[in-house]
C-alpha cells in the first residue's frame, strides 16, 4: 500500500515474510476447521483466529515500514544535517519516521505473539506480571516447565538477534519514555563537539538493525506457528 502511495511498484514477493505467513495461514486453516465443525461454543478458537489474522497484517505493515525506512535512508548522502538540501532533509525526516514506526512495530508484534501464546497455552503469565511482554512469556515457559522445545527455539532466536534488538530497544525506550530519538542524538552530539556542527547518526547501521529486527520477528513467528500447527494437529486429529 505505502509503495503505491509513493509511486513505487507493489511488493513482488513475500521474501523474508514467506515462512512466517505460510505458518500462520496453516494455523488459521486448523482453527477455521475447528470453528466450522462447531467445536468452539465459547469462541476461543475464533479469538485466536482473529489474533492470528492480526499478526499477519501487523507483519505486512512492519515490512512496509522497514522497506520505506531503507528507501529514504539510501537518499541521504550528507553526514551533517546543516549541509543537506531541502529535499535531502525531507528524505532524512521521512527515513526517521518509518524507522521509528518500524522499531515500535517489531516489539509490538513480539508482544502480540506473546499474548496469543499465553492464552493458547494457558500459561497465565498475567498472574506473575499484569502487563507482560513476549520476553516475560518466554520466562514463563521455563518457570512452568512446559513447551520447552518451543522455548528453546525462541530463546535461540532471541540470542541470535540480541545485539540489533538491544539497539532497537534502546531507541524505542527513548522514543516512548523520554524524548524523540533524533533529539537525543543531537544532544549527545552537542556534548561531544565544540563547533556546534552536528553529525548525523549512522543511518545505514540503524537501518541494518531494523532489518535484522524484522527478520527476527519473521523467524520467531514462523517457529511459534509451526509449533502451534503441530500441536493442534496432534491434539485434534481423528
Amino acid at each position: 500500500m505505502l509503495r503505491i502511495l509513493l509511486g513505487l511498484p507493489p511488493r513482488a514477493e513475500l521474501a523474508e515474510m514467506q515462512g512466517a505467513v505460510e505458518a500462520m495461514q496453516h494455523v488459521l486453516s486448523q482453527l477455521q476447521k475447528r470453528i466450522s465443525e462447531g467445536h468452539d461454543p465459547e469462541h476461543i478458537w475464533r479469538k485466536h483466529e482473529i489474533w492470528t489474522k492480526g499478526l499477519i497484517e501487523s507483519l505486512d505493515e512492519l515490512e512496509q515500514s522497514v522497506f520505506l525506512a531503507g528507501h529514504f535512508a539510501d537518499r541521504v548522502r550528507n553526514s551533517y544535517q546543516d549541509e543537506m538540501s531541502q529535499q535531502e532533509n525531507t528524505d532524512y525526516h521521512r527515513h526517521v519516521y518509518f524507522y521509528k514506526d518500524g522499531f515500535i512495530r517489531v516489539f509490538s508484534i513480539l508482544d502480540k505473539l506473546g499474548t496469543l501464546m499465553n492464552d493458547l497455552f494457558e500459561l497465565h503469565t498475567e498472574r506473575a506480571k499484569a502487563h507482560f511482554s513476549f520476553f516475560t512469556v518466554l520466562r514463563q515457559f521455563q518457570y512452568l516447565g512446559v513447551h520447552l522445545a518451543l522455548m528453546d527455539k525462541l530463546n535461540t532466536l532471541k540470542e541470535q538477534y540480541n545485539e540489533p534488538l538491544r539497539h532497537l530497544r534502546k531507541w524505542r525506550n527513548i522514543e516512548i519514555h523520554y524524548m524523540n530519538m533524533e533529539m537525543q542524538d543531537d544532544l549527545n552530539q552537542r556534548d561531544q563537539t565544540l563547533d556546534g556542527k552536528i553529525k548525523l547518526e549512522d543511518i545505514q547501521q540503524r537501518q541494518n538493525d531494523l532489518e535484522l529486527g524484522y527478520r527476527m520477528a519473521c523467524d520467531t513467528l514462523q517457529a511459534a506457528f509451526e509449533y502451534i500447527e503441530i500441536m493442534l494437529r496432534n491434539k485434534y486429529q481423528r
